[in-house]
């Protein structure tokens, strides 16, 4: 079984939603589950907020997080998965903001950072990874595979 098809199988037995709000990522997360049979069960919707404005307008992620901590931090994912998760109606929202490459780094985020939010019922847990200047495929990929790892964890 996959990661993708395990979390869609904890999520039926729990009786419990999801929802992605993805940045690097660009929808892959959701993607990746939506391969998965009864998906239907677990997601009604979820978000790709590339630009910081479509994360304030549709997560409501706060401006004044974006220019304290920077787009790519714990703090801006965390409040994209609550965010998420709020204006879906899901118990579970996942936020993925980071620098997948090859631009956009600077001295304190380089390429290869990515910053995770997991909201479950209420509570909220971050986390950030360094998958190096592996490429922008591969970061992204990294990204996702991380996403479903975790989520298993986590359920």
């Amino acid at each position: 079984m996959t990661a993708e098809e395990q979390v869609v199988k904890t999520l039926i037995e729990r009786k419990m939603k999801i929802s992605f709000a993805e940045s690097c990522t660009g929808g892959m997360c959701c993607e990746r589950l939506v391969g998965v049979e009864n998906t239907s069960s677990v997601l009604d919707a979820s978000f790709v907020t590339y630009a910081n404005e479509a994360k304030v307008k549709y997560l409501g992620v706060k401006a004044s997080t974006i220019e304290c901590f920077g787009v790519v931090s714990e703090e801006v994912a965390a409040e994209m998965a609550r965010g998420v998760a709020k204006e879906t109606n899901a118990d579970v929202g996942v936020g993925v903001t980071g620098i997948a490459g090859p631009g956009g780094a600077t001295n304190n985020k380089p390429v290869g950072m990515v910053c995770f939010g997991f909201y479950v019922k209420g509570s909220v847990q971050t986390v950030t990874m360094q998958f190096g200047d592996i490429g922008r495929e591969k970061v992204r990929k990294s990204s996702a595979d991380f996403v479903f790892e975790t989520l298993n964890k986590i359920l």
